[in-house]
């Protein structure tokens, strides 16, 4: 199953980046990143050391619903090209982490979830989309639970 590790939205970025509430309602707040663990969801590479971010609650769904889980995430401040595609993304410089499938409803699809290791999230998840009842996976840290990216079919 080809798949394709999708970035949080051009348009939606350039939101936060102007100021745009975030999924608390809130402003993003500016920072510097410190080089070590600062991973931009939107060209879904780190954030060199020096470098402005944003910090900000994030939902990365759609709807609002209890499955509909936000938090904190990084992003550049300044533009950045949208990272993706097929090759696991520079911003995966943990050991493991969670992968887990959602339904079109965007629901957790209970059984899909478990911790794996950096080097095996490619093959997990497209063992996940293989079944036609998983619509998404995410990657998520295995130790906070932030929402890292998402995965699609290509």
């Amino acid at each position: 199953m080809p798949i394709r590790f999708t970035p949080i939205e051009t348009d939606l970025v350039r939101r936060y980046r102007s100021g745009g509430a975030d999924a608390n309602g809130q402003a993003p707040e500016h920072a510097v990143s410190d080089g070590d663990g600062n991973p931009c969801r939107h060209c879904l590479s780190m954030i060199p050391e020096g470098a402005g971010m944003l910090v900000l609650a994030h939902r990365p769904f759609a709807t609002v619903q209890p499955y509909a889980e936000v938090g904190p995430i990084f992003l550049c401040a300044d533009a950045c090209q949208a990272g993706g595609g097929a090759d696991l993304p520079a911003m995966l410089t943990s050991p493991d982490y969670i992968v887990r499938g959602y339904g079109a409803d965007e629901r957790i699809i209970y059984g899909t979830g478990g911790v794996v290791a950096r080097d095996a999230i490619i093959d997990r998840a497209a063992t996940l989309l293989a079944d036609p009842k998983v619509a998404a996976v995410h990657v998520r840290s295995a130790r906070n639970n932030c929402f890292q990216v998402r995965i699609d079919r290509s």
